[in-house]
């Protein structure tokens, strides 16, 4: 057996005070930060399952869009929504799920899945909804609440389409002040726009863009305000 000097015996001795003060601590450290690697590489591998799954249900929703299968759309969103709603494939689901229901004659169906999106969606996916769920909310007559879904902020890409869509409200209802002073606002976005060269990225950008402008001056023209 090893003989330790003086020195060295004094420092083991230490040592074994240390631990006996605080080895519990170490201990719990140590083990807490195992877990914690352990519990994220769990919330990991279970974040890319439920991904894959949600993937697979998305794939079955839209073959039933191009089969333009309402059924099966309605139950693979259903699905979509209700077990993977913290998914990608959730709000993107819920967006072709509302066109083909509205297709299909079911607005009430339709006006769910985009409240959903509205709810839980992010950025321009939810921007998005509001202004298809807005389109809705006119049909109904329902004008209040479709000018709530077009106020408060919305991203650069849709800006241009609320103040559209606030002229469409109004003219709904027969403001035609209102109504033109949202269809100049959106023209003056527009060109503001093409000043500071937004919206013109591509070909197809630039004639979505140029087409919008026409609508919005037919509407101008249809309520006897030409700009």
């Amino acid at each position: 057996m090893a003989t330790y000097d003086l020195e060295e015996q004094e420092q083991i001795a230490e040592v074994k005070a240390w631990w006996k003060q605080y080895g519990n601590l170490v201990t719990g450290v140590v083990t807490a930060a195992a877990i914690g690697v352990l519990g994220w590489q769990g919330w990991t591998y279970y974040q890319g399952s439920q991904a894959g799954k949600a993937s697979a249900v998305y794939g079955v929703l839209q073959r039933a869009v191009v089969d333009k299968d309402s059924q099966r759309v309605k139950t693979a969103s259903g699905e979509l929504l209700e077990k993977f709603g913290g998914t990608a494939y959730a709000p993107l689901g819920a967006l072709s799920a509302a066109k083909v229901m509205f297709d299909a004659g079911d607005a009430k169906t339709a006006k769910l899945q985009l409240l959903w999106v509205v709810d839980n969606g992010k950025d321009g996916l939810r921007d998005l909804a509001r202004l298809r769920l807005a389109a809705l909310l006119v049909d109904d007559k329902a004008y209040d609440e479709a000018l709530k879904q077009l106020d408060g902020d919305v991203g650069p890409a849709f800006a241009v389409r609320f103040l559209g869509s606030r002229g469409d409200v109004f003219s709904a209802q027969g403001k035609k002040a209102e109504a033109k002073g949202a269809y100049l606002a959106a023209l003056a976005k527009l060109d503001d726009g093409d000043k500071t060269g937004q919206g013109k990225n591509t070909l197809q950008a630039t004639q979505v863009n140029a087409a919008y402008r026409e609508i919005l001056r037919l509407k101008l023209d249809a309520l006897g305000e030409s700009s």
